[in-house]
Order: C-alpha cells, then sequence, then structure tokens
C-alpha cells in the first residue's frame, strides 16, 4: 500500500489517477445512459465510418466499453461476430451484460487500455469512443492496440481534443491556479504517437460540437453523472470554497448566449491499420 502510494505521488500533476478513475466509473455506471447523450452521438458519428470500410472481423474489441453502445451496434453489423466488451470499470461492464439480446456473441474483460488482458494478435477490429484521453501514454495505449490486433486489422476511435470543456477550464482559471477540469492533447499529437506505436499512415481529423445547458450546475452535473469529472494527479484535494464557486459560475455567465450556456467539446477521430510487411491496406469504399 506504501508503495502504491509513493508511486502515485511521483506521477506527474497532469496524470489521470487511474484508481480514482475506476471509482468515478464504478460510481457512475447506473446512471451513465441518462446524461451520456454526447457520447452516444459521437460513438454514431464514429461507427458510422465502417460503412465506408471493406472489413469483414471476425473478432471485435470494443476498447472503454463503457455501458455497450459501440459493443452493441458491432454486435449487430457483422451478426456471428465474437465481440469484447472491455473496461477499467466492471460496473460497466455489467450494464453492458442488462442489455445484451439474443444472439449476441459478447464477453467481457475488466481492464486497463494501456495493458490490455488480451493476446497479441487476438483480434481484427478496434473500436474506441472516448477512452484514450484517459490514458496517461499514447503511444503506451497504441502500442497495446497494435499487439492485440491481428496483421491487417484496423482501429478505429475518438478522443477528446484540447478545446474540450474550454470555457469550463477557462472559468475556472480565473478564479485559482488548481487543475479543476482535464486537459487533453491535440489532434496532431494523437497522430504522432499512432506513428510511433508502429501504426501506418493513420487518418485524423476534429470537428467541434456544443452542447447548451440552462445552468452552470447543470453541466458539472452531467460530467459527474457520466464519471467525467477532474480525477488528475493534480487536483485540488481540499473542498471548493463557496466563495470560488460562485466566482467561477458569475464568471461562466459572461459565456451565456440566447438564453442558455455552451460547452464546447472537441471531438479527434481517427483510423489507422496494422500493416506489416506482408499485408496490404485494405480498401475503402467510394
Amino acid at each position: 500500500m506504501i508503495k502504491a502510494r509513493e508511486q502515485r505521488m511521483s506521477e506527474p500533476d497532469f496524470y489521470v489517477n487511474k484508481i480514482l478513475l475506476r471509482r468515478a466509473f464504478e460510481k457512475a455506471a447506473q446512471a451513465y445512459d441518462e446524461a451520456a447523450v454526447l457520447q452516444r452521438e459521437v460513438a454514431s458519428r464514429m461507427l458510422e465510418r465502417l460503412d465506408y470500410m471493406l472489413i469483414e472481423p471476425q473478432v471485435i474489441l470494443d476498447a472503454g466499453a463503457g455501458t455497450g453502445y459501440c459493443a452493441l451496434d458491432v454486435a449487430v453489423r457483422y451478426p456471428g461476430v465474437q465481440v469484447i466488451a472491455l473496461d477499467i470499470a466492471s460496473g460497466m461492464l455489467q450494464q453492458t451484460r442488462s442489455k445484451m439480446k439474443p444472439g449476441n456473441n459478447i464477453s467481457y474483460v475488466s481492464s486497463d487500455v494501456e495493458k490490455i488482458a488480451l493476446a497479441d494478435n487476438s483480434v481484427d477490429l478496434i473500436v474506441s469512443s472516448l477512452t484514450v484521453q484517459w490514458c496517461n501514454d499514447y503511444i503506451k495505449a497504441f502500442t497495446e492496440f497494435k499487439r492485440v490486433l491481428k496483421p491487417g486489422g484496423c482501429l478505429l476511435f475518438t478522443s477528446f481534443g484540447p478545446d474540450a470543456l474550454k470555457e469550463l477550464r477557462h472559468c475556472w482559471h480565473k478564479v485559482d491556479n488548481d487543475n479543476h477540469v482535464n486537459s487533453f492533447i491535440d489532434m496532431h499529437h494523437v497522430g504522432d504517437a499512432l506513428l510511433q506505436a508502429g501504426f501506418k499512415d493513420p487518418v485524423m481529423d476534429a470537428e467541434i460540437i456544443t452542447v447548451t445547458y440552462n445552468d452552470v450546475y447543470q453541466i458539472m452535473r452531467d460530467l459527474k453523472t457520466i464519471g467525467a469529472h477532474n480525477v488528475l494527479n493534480g487536483r485540488r484535494h481540499s473542498l471548493t470554497g463557496k466563495k470560488r464557486l460562485q466566482a467561477m459560475v458569475a464568471e461562466y455567465e459572461t459565456f451565456r448566449h440566447e438564453g442558455v450556456l455552451p460547452m464546447t467539446y472537441e471531438i479527434v477521430y481517427g483510423h489507422a491499420w496494422e500493416v506489416t510487411d506482408s499485408v496490404s491496406v485494405r480498401f475503402e469504399k467510394k
């Protein structure tokens, strides 16, 4: 226990505390779907890209499966395939299991995507929506994805970019210097991490999605409900004072437009292939 505590203390402040991350998503599992409107929309947009890919996977990994939106989609999209739902929180996997339909061939693995508990060369397709932004080392995570992919296999994923939650981050910075909001890396650095992990010719793009709210407290409730509140090592460890919270709320009000408050999400999309000298990249449909 002491050794583990010392190890966490030695990690940078901007690292995600995986123990807190797991606890947050375990706690959020039952109510997650109520607030995960954006997460479902992003997953849907990612999965639409499969319509243009000439692939016939036999084993699919949903890495960071959450409550199973992607796992259940690909189980229907590719009838008869083996789908592996993997998540750091077992409570999320329980929610996926509760949604299973007759004919679904889904298995469950509780594991961190930075250390995937699967054999080498064991899956044909990895889908991973809004998960890699919780990784402390993108290269390590992508190296794990590449390790479990079969030659010729495909990785399709989404992540948050640096402009995600920018209004909330700006408002807290006006109040104090503590870390209140998780930070995310940009599309180009994500692409570089894919190359360093050994993927060939990754395709990257990004878009901005804006969600509107009636008040700041609704924003914070939704983030907490989906387990996406601050779990950085450098977060403030004491309770946030009432005056600081009120100051942040007042600052956020300066963003109000046409009666609502915006919350910006920068979404990064990527796909890449596990290519060896003996395997060619599969062509996409025109």
